[in-house]
């Protein structure tokens, strides 16, 4: 359904850090800047990216708004919430794990990167 996500930053060099930390736990590489100067993360069939504002103000993030990252199981998980935390990330909610939800069980985990976006590392238990 979606092509890409992409979110803003107000400083690339540290977002960086942070994402090729995230993508890399989850078995993927460190981002490239594109010719834009935009930072682009390819993984898994995926296109996530990272720039700053077009319109010159400060990036803030969404209020309400989650980036989902699938992971293969809670070891995954796990590895790329202690990478995000690792490279200047911020845990929130409560602690990574498996949660009951209407939609069955699920492992969450969640952080907010250094710039205030939230971000899920989820993986649906099997049945």
């Amino acid at each position: 359904m979606f092509s890409h996500m992409m979110v803003g930053s107000n400083d690339l060099d540290r977002s960086k850090t942070f994402y090729d930390a995230l993508f890399t736990a989850l078995g993927g590489r460190p981002g490239r800047v594109d010719p834009r100067g935009r930072l682009l993360y390819l993984h898994a069939g995926s296109v996530f990216l990272v720039t700053t504002p077009i319109d010159g103000q400060p990036a803030t993030p969404a209020n309400g708004a989650t980036i989902g990252f699938a992971v293969d199981g809670p070891e995954q998980g796990d590895a790329w919430h202690a990478a995000g935390v690792a490279a200047g990330g911020t845990a929130i909610e409560d602690a990574p794990g498996v949660r009951s939800t209407p939609m069955g069980d699920l492992y969450l985990a969640y952080l907010r990167d250094p710039d205030g976006n939230k971000l899920c590392a989820m993986h649906r238990a099997a049945a």
